[in-house]
């Protein structure tokens, strides 16, 4: 069994850079931050400053960055995400609402730091004239009046238990040390999936598989343990990870390889068949033009101008030319 602690990754060593394959969504993110109001200047942020969040959402999870107020690229995300392996629809739809925009709040007071979702206060006056216009149709006003104050309540407080039921079905982390240590992960398994990108390779997407579960692993233990007490187990799945993209790498290569012997051979099969197919044609042409043989290999001088007869009537002729010849002499 190979020993992991000494293998050498020979994969490209990139780290993760927010859209990496997208650099024109990343300046769109960054344009709609600035139009936005705050943008996050990482020495003068106070504990009350909320930077704005651009996610970017992956097919394992997502990247949450930060905007720099000096247009350079974040190095660490604010926040790594891992969805659970072998998601299905309803827990995709459950990254896509946990990475939803920040919602658009109300101050109450001038002071103080209360507020209220504007979604609420949306839902608290359409239910008021929702109410009004019911009234005026006979139905009883104690049920309006339920329903009127029901509807700004559910409002503010179903966001929260749907984040909490999407939260079951994904890891997130946020420590600094934890970041570091997912985003090493993260960039290893990134490189593995745009391998297998389609690939029908089985050891390619069985890889994937692999890769995803490793990095579902490190995220469970990052978020319920300290990265203390979790190194070893840890470490054992960075080692994992590392073998793993490297036999991914070494694939790629026998892959190539085996590309460039493809069309070697196909392009030694081409030229083959065009010096055999050259008889072939000489054996047409000479079909088409019996005479064309005798004019390229048969000289003139060779050429006999008598008709070549059988021997009995070259006989009889040769009787009646020699007495031809012999007459005038007589």
């Amino acid at each position: 069994m190979t020993d992991t602690r000494r293998t050498r990754w020979t994969a490209p060593q990139q780290p993760l850079r927010p859209f990496a394959r997208e650099p024109r969504r990343w300046e769109e993110e960054r344009s709609r931050a600035l139009l936005a109001g705050h943008v996050c200047h990482d020495t003068a942020c106070t504990g009350t400053c909320e930077p704005v969040l651009v996610h970017e959402r992956t097919g394992w999870g997502w990247l949450t960055w930060t905007v720099p107020a000096d247009g350079t690229l974040p190095a660490l995300p604010r926040q790594i995400g891992v969805l659970t392996p072998g998601a299905t629809l309803i827990q995709r739809l459950a990254l896509r609402w946990l990475t939803r925009r920040p919602a658009h709040r109300i101050a109450l007071t001038s002071t103080g730091s209360a507020s209220m979702r504007l979604s609420v206060v949306l839902v608290g006056v359409t239910s008021l004239f929702a109410a009004l216009s019911t009234l005026r149709r006979g139905i009883p006003m104690d049920l309006v009046l339920l329903a009127m104050l029901l509807a700004p309540l559910l409002a503010g407080h179903l966001p929260g238990r749907l984040d909490g039921w999407a939260r079951e079905h994904v890891r997130s982390v946020e420590g600094d040390a934890a970041r570091q240590y997912l985003q090493r992960l993260a960039a290893m398994y990134t490189y593995i999936v745009q391998a297998s990108a389609g690939s029908d390779r089985y050891e390619l997407r069985r890889s994937a598989e692999i890769g995803h579960n490793l990095l579902w692993d490190a995220a469970d233990l990052l978020q319920s343990q300290d990265i203390r007490s979790a190194s070893a187990r840890l470490i054992d799945r960075e080692r994992l990870m590392v073998q793993l993209a490297d036999q991914v790498a070494q694939t790629l290569k026998r892959i190539r390889a085996e590309s460039a012997e493809g069309e070697a051979d196909q392009l030694r099969g081409v030229e083959g068949r065009s010096v055999g197919s050259a008889p072939a044609r000489l054996r047409t042409s000479e079909a088409a033009h019996p005479s064309a043989p005798i004019r390229h290999f048969i000289s003139e001088g060779d050429i006999d101008p008598w008709p070549r007869l059988s021997p009995p009537t070259l006989s009889v002729l040769g009787t009646s030319i020699c007495s031809s010849r012999t007459s005038p002499a007589t």
